[in-house]
């Protein structure tokens, strides 16, 4: 069962709005997540889920409002300073370098801070890496390109992993493991925001959940209120 018993804030949103050139995406949301807590923001295609996960690292042409990350404005920091701050983002397209070996694309991230995972506790987590971890990033299955995008943000330090959309497109075989995965970082107590389209993968991972619809939140609720809100969740994601 999850733990919902969480109650040092990690990170709030309040009120916040972006923009990719004149498109405004996201029309003032508002979102808590607390330390070691498991958050899923579900909604539909377009509804604005990538783009509030990037505009938590500055990734959107502008922003307004006010996200604070262990208490600490960052509305207005570059991306490389919110990063520094214990963030790490695994993007729905991965990013891997096609040249560079497995190993390699480990070791290339900076450290930001304290606490990274060592290499061996990485290969533990993911065997199929330490099996591949001399084979260019190309000839990397999509599981395996999953995992090492994840594996990757492990090694910096960052405290608040925000992973965007990982399960999609993998056979269930991978889905599991990255089930597993998840599970194994909160029990570290690392902090996550998933972006899912997937829900069987995102229901039984989750503490709280946050619906999206047009830019905005419009249900907030924790992992125990889940059965009662099947209704609505089959009304707005057809699940």
């Amino acid at each position: 069962m999850a733990d919902t018993s969480h109650d040092t804030e990690f990170l709030r949103i309040s009120n916040l709005h972006a923009w990719y050139g004149e498109s405004h995406i996201l029309h003032g949301v508002d979102l808590t997540v607390h330390q070691g807590e498991v958050v899923t923001l579900l909604g539909r295609n377009g509804a604005g889920r990538s783009t509030t996960v990037k505009s938590i690292l500055g990734l959107v042409g502008k922003r307004t409002g006010s996200i604070t990350i262990n208490g600490v404005e960052s509305i207005d920091m570059p991306t490389h300073q919110i990063a520094q701050m214990g963030l790490g983002y695994c993007p729905e397209e991965r990013g891997i370098f096609a040249s560079l070996s497995c190993e390699e694309n480990l070791l290339l991230p900076p450290v930001i801070a304290g606490g990274g995972m060592p290499l061996d506790e990485i290969y533990e987590m993911f065997p199929n890496l330490l099996e591949r971890k001399n084979s260019p990033g190309t000839r990397l299955s999509g599981g395996e390109q999953q995992m090492l995008a994840v594996g990757r943000i492990l090694r910096t330090g960052a405290k608040l992993l925000l992973l965007d959309e990982i399960s999609e497109g993998l056979a269930p075989v991978i889905v599991q493991a990255l089930a597993r995965m998840i599970l194994s970082l909160k029990a570290k107590g690392f902090t996550i925001i998933m972006v899912e389209q997937n829900f069987r993968f995102a229901a039984p991972l989750a503490d709280r959940f946050y619906v999206m619809e047009h830019g905005r939140i419009i249900e907030g609720f924790a992992a125990s209120e889940l059965k009662a809100k099947m209704p609505m969740l089959h009304e707005y994601l057809g699940v």
